[in-house]
């Protein structure tokens, strides 16, 4: 489980084919505290350590990580989101993020807007039922509120601290992003897809009155 709250700004060093997969090589400064084992968010995807060094760690992704997020196509140099677990002593900020991304997302907008910044993200039609105006959704780990919502994309408005200490101050328009919804959003979807309730709240086969 993870916060949203990106620790650090890692830079992707090399990313190596594996047997439908790939491993990849991560320098960043919180190598020293990794273990083979921990998990780690990388750009919001949960990944397990499989090698740490003083300098950098190693991690595997699979077929289907590469098929539903960016880290199979993201070349070296990229710079990437980290943060480790959240520890269950410690102060709780962002959302509950669970590194288990829902859809790749794309910036259509990055513009500033006086010390700010606001984020436009085009997001496939799936996951509309899944985000909400004021509501949370993390962007390549990122953990955002929703400040503008339409048919097909949302706006998210920036602070300087996130800019400077995430991947987002090299943003630009059309970057691919991994987008994870609020998981409370989706347990009321599924129970309500279980109660047979359309998203009008009428029952399947009932006229909306």
């Amino acid at each position: 489980m993870f916060t949203g709250l990106v620790e650090a700004v890692g830079t992707l060093i090399e990313r190596t084919p594996t047997s439908g997969g790939f491993r990849l090589r991560i320098g960043t400064a919180l190598a020293p505290e990794l273990r083979a084992g921990d998990s780690i968010a990388v750009n919001g995807v949960c990944l397990t350590v499989v090698l740490a060094e003083p300098r950098e760690f190693h991690a595997e992704i699979g077929p289907e990580t590469v098929r539903v997020t960016t880290l199979g196509s993201l070349a070296a140099g990229a710079a990437l989101n980290l943060e480790r677990s959240m520890r269950a002593d410690s102060r709780f900020g962002g959302h509950f993020v669970q590194g288990h991304v829902d859809a790749v997302g794309r910036v259509e907008a990055l513009r500033p807007a006086d010390d700010f910044h606001w984020l436009t993200v085009g997001f496939p039609a799936p996951l509309a039922a899944y985000i909400v105006h004021k509501g949370s959704i993390a962007v390549d780990g990122i953990s955002l509120t929703v400040a503008g919502l339409a048919k097909d994309c949302f706006d998210v408005q920036v602070v300087p601290f996130t800019m400077d200490h995430t991947n987002l101050g090299r943003m630009q328009a059309g970057a691919a992003v991994n987008l994870e919804c609020d998981m409370v959003g989706k347990y009321v979807v599924r129970a309500a897809e279980l109660a047979g309730l359309t998203a009008l709240g009428a029952k399947a086969g009932e006229a909306v009155r």
